[in-house]
Order: C-alpha cells, then structure tokens, then sequence
C-alpha cells in the first residue's frame, strides 16, 4: 500500500535562449569496480555536442560526503566534470545514491544545483524533472528511509564521522539494498506512483516527466495528454551493455544510445 506522502516541491528553471540541445542522464553509478562504464560514460560527458547536460541523480554508486572529492576515483570524476563543465553547462540532481553531493564539489565541478523536483522551461514547453524516487511510493520502507537521510539533523550527524565510517555504512546500506531487491523479482521492484506522478505535473502545468531510478528505461502513459520518459540506468562492464540519454531540442524529445553503446554496435 502506497504511504501517504507530501508532494515534492517544485523548482523552476529557465533554459537560456541560445540553447539548442539539452542532454539528461541518470543512474551511471560511477565506482572503481566499473572502470568501462567510467570510460563510457567520460566520452558521453566530453564527446556531446549539447549545450548542456543535466544528471538526474545517481551518478555514483555512493557519494559520502564532499570531503571524498580528493580521493583517487572520485578526483577523476571530478576532473572530467571540470572539463565538461567548461565546455557545456551541467546541473546536477541528488538521487539516491548520492545525495550527500553538495555544494562544494558542485562548486568544484562548475555545477548547477538541479533540485528535485525542477520544472525545466526550455523550447516553449514545461518538462518536469526528477530522479523519481520520491514517487516510489508503493515501497513504503524506502521511503521513511529517504524521509530520515534527507532530514538536516541526520546529514550534519553522519558528517561528523570519519569518512572510512561513512565508507564502510554506506557498503553496508548498498549491500541491505540488494538483499532486499533480490528478494522479490525485477518485475515487483516499486515503480512510479501513477497518480503522484500526474499530480505533480498538473502543479507544473505540464504534460512531460522524465525520471531515473526505476532502471526501466522507455515511456509511458499517464492519462491521453501526460507521459513519463524513464531513463535508463548505465552499465558497460556486464555482458549487455547498455545506457542512455534523452535529448531535447526545439524540434521535441528524443531517446537515443550512448555514444559508446552507438560506437559499439557500428
């Protein structure tokens, strides 16, 4: 049964004119133990010619404070960030596995906080966007989990610890992650709450959400004048290699490869 929730509020941003390409990705899961989705995911960030690239959230496995941003992975996330940043415009939303990314490493990154969730106006139209799990609400243990870590109280405590105490409760949080989702099947993990979904794009006057999270890339149908567009998690080290981005433009919204996943399949 869904909980009851309060709806999340919504941020607004305003496209420069002279954009003409917006890219938005989500759920890379950046970690040491993936080094080919790193590679892929590099050449999307510096090999795009959008004007801009917002991520909506998860881009690392786990992001346990800003003071990890020195440490050797993380550095070089953040140098290719650094590089894309001053190519293109990027704007960060927190998701669930890096929510703790804060102002400082945005700052260090030449990021825009995107906050979730953001009304984006760009090209005439409202597109709101999120990372999506809030609206998981059928999963009523994660959310009082995501009520309690996004509590201030509970953030300034936990950055009281040692970073290797962080480290260590967040492979522990990871691994209780995957033990609870392998015990039900892929096909009963919580999805988007259908009618959270159309109450929020009806707060925002319009008819286009795109989302992450759920890692059950596509579009779907809300009501005859409302769609969500799920984007796809990334993973290039496994058998199947996969990810994607969806483009918007003046001429509407596109869902197309990585350009890694493109220049594998030529």
């Amino acid at each position: 049964m869904a909980v009851a929730h309060a709806p999340l509020a919504l941020h607004r941003f305003d496209a420069p004119p002279e954009w003409r390409t917006i890219e938005l990705l989500s759920d890379v899961h950046l970690q040491p133990e993936a080094p080919r989705t790193f590679d892929a995911w590099r050449t999307q960030m510096l090999g795009s010619d959008a004007d801009a690239i917002l991520i909506l959230g998860d881009l690392f496995e786990a992001w346990v404070g800003d003071d990890s941003r020195d440490d050797a992975f993380e550095r070089r996330v953040g140098d290719v960030l650094r590089e894309a940043s001053a190519r293109k415009a990027l704007a960060f939303m927190p998701g669930n596995r890096d929510f703790m990314l804060g102002d400082t490493m945005l700052a260090h990154c030449g990021m825009r906080a995107l906050p979730d969730a953001t009304v984006l106006h760009a090209f005439g139209r409202r597109t709101v966007l999120s990372h999506g799990d809030a609206l998981c609400l059928e999963d009523a243990e994660y959310q009082k989990f995501r009520a309690m870590v996004h509590s201030p109280a509970w953030r300034a405590a936990v950055m009281l610890l040692p970073l290797s105490e962080r480290r260590e409760r967040a492979r522990s949080m990871r691994d209780a992650s995957t033990a609870h989702q392998a015990q039900r099947s892929a096909a009963l993990w919580a999805d988007v709450d259908p009618a959270a979904a159309l109450q929020l794009l009806d707060a925002a006057g319009s008819d286009t959400l795109i989302h992450g999270h759920t890692h059950r890339p596509g579009r779907v149908t809300l009501s005859p004048s409302a769609l969500r567009h799920v984007l796809s998690d990334w993973d290039f080290d496994g058998s199947a290699p996969r990810g994607n981005v969806i483009r918007l433009t003046p001429q509407g919204l596109e869902t197309i490869p990585a350009i890694a996943l493109s220049a594998e399949r030529r």
